[in-house]
């Protein structure tokens, strides 16, 4: 049984993409407050594009990343800002190690059921 109208979903989903505007790559769990952030090399917080989905709940985002070289990457986090800001949200990617420094783009989801 959903507990929100397609319509409620659908908002809920627009706000939270509205609310997480930056990404950040991490190389452990960012546990609550978004520990173990990548730094170095060119590495910095993105912008997320997001684009909401038609009136399904969800809404998807990305965002590309310079990493630098000697870095695995194992989570990625959201936050409000592209600096400080509040840590909203993080989750599990497939492990990624970058023995020289390259680029990554994680696709972002967020589905309000």
């Amino acid at each position: 049984m959903a507990i929100a109208t397609v319509t409620l979903r659908e908002a809920l989903a627009v706000a939270y993409g509205q609310n997480c505007t930056h990404a950040s790559l991490h190389t452990a769990s960012p546990g609550s407050t978004g520990t173990s952030e990548v730094t170095g090399g060119s590495y910095a917080r993105k912008a997320v594009s997001w684009t909401p989905g038609a009136s399904d709940g969800q809404n998807v985002g990305t965002a590309t990343f310079d990493v630098p070289a000697g870095t695995t990457i194992t989570h990625v986090g959201l936050w409000s800002a592209v600096t400080a800001g509040t840590f909203l949200d993080g989750f599990a990617v497939t492990s990624q190690n970058f023995a020289t420094a390259g680029t990554y783009t994680p696709t972002i989801t967020y589905t309000q059921s």
